[in-house]
């Protein structure tokens, strides 16, 4: 099946559902994971004008790795979130929500809730990769998109930070150590970066010969 557009190829698709009253919050929120291999789908930005919205966020709701609920005031009073939390409940996608004004409610109540009062996007975009990067359902997918993240990366800064990711993958394929070792001869923000040519060269060796598969899909923790 081909990926709708507004996903990026390469890169976790999560759905996030929001009042519109907050588009403004959830647009950030989608730049920030953008930049740790999540590409999120905020209504009022990936759907196109003359697109018929409906559809296309069935279209969203159908395809999406995950979904995240930005609990903001009146999020338990609209039809429209709570259809799209129930829509990826019933998929059994992972469902995490963000608590802003409310705690998470009725089905997905139980779930565990990020804490995002106070904090900025990319605080919340990090906790929730780090939740991506070990949830069953997605570790392997988010582990491939942090991997392509490194490997195009446009800054000396962002090669540091996301060497610091790749260290801690909670698997690693085989791949992953051609993809690396291409990166590292081509991309000269990798290779001039202060520290991440020996870090990536340690990790290269360390990581030689040995493969760590992803979690059985069936294992469940408690978000």
């Amino acid at each position: 099946m081909t990926s709708p557009p507004f996903w990026v190829e390469g890169q976790l698709s999560v759905f996030l559902s929001h009042l519109a009253k907050f588009k403004v919050f959830a647009s950030e929120l989608q730049k920030a994971m953008a930049e740790l291999g999540m590409c999120g789908f905020v209504a009022h930005e990936d759907i196109e004008p003359d697109a018929e919205w409906q559809g296309e966020i069935e279209k969203a709701l159908r395809t999406c790795d995950a979904l995240v609920a930005l609990l903001h005031e009146d999020f338990n009073l609209s039809s429209w979130t709570d259809q799209e939390v129930g829509y990826a409940l019933g998929r059994g996608v992972p469902v995490f929500s963000v608590r802003l004004d409310i705690s998470p409610y009725g089905l997905f109540g139980k779930k565990q809730a990020f804490n995002g009062r106070g904090k900025q996007v990319r605080e919340i975009a990090r906790e929730l990769y780090e939740a991506y990067i070990r949830h069953p359902k997605t570790e392997e997918k988010m582990s491939d998109a942090i991997v392509r993240r490194f490997c195009i990366s446009d800054s000396f800064a962002e090669a540091k930070a996301i060497c610091g990711l790749i260290e801690r993958l909670p698997i690693w394929k085989p791949q992953y150590t051609d993809e690396l070792k291409e990166a590292l001869a081509n991309n000269s923000q990798i290779s001039g970066s202060w520290g991440v040519p020996e870090r990536l060269g340690r990790l290269l060796e360390a990581k030689a010969g040995a493969s760590h598969p992803p979690t059985p899909k069936d294992e469940d923790i408690p978000f």
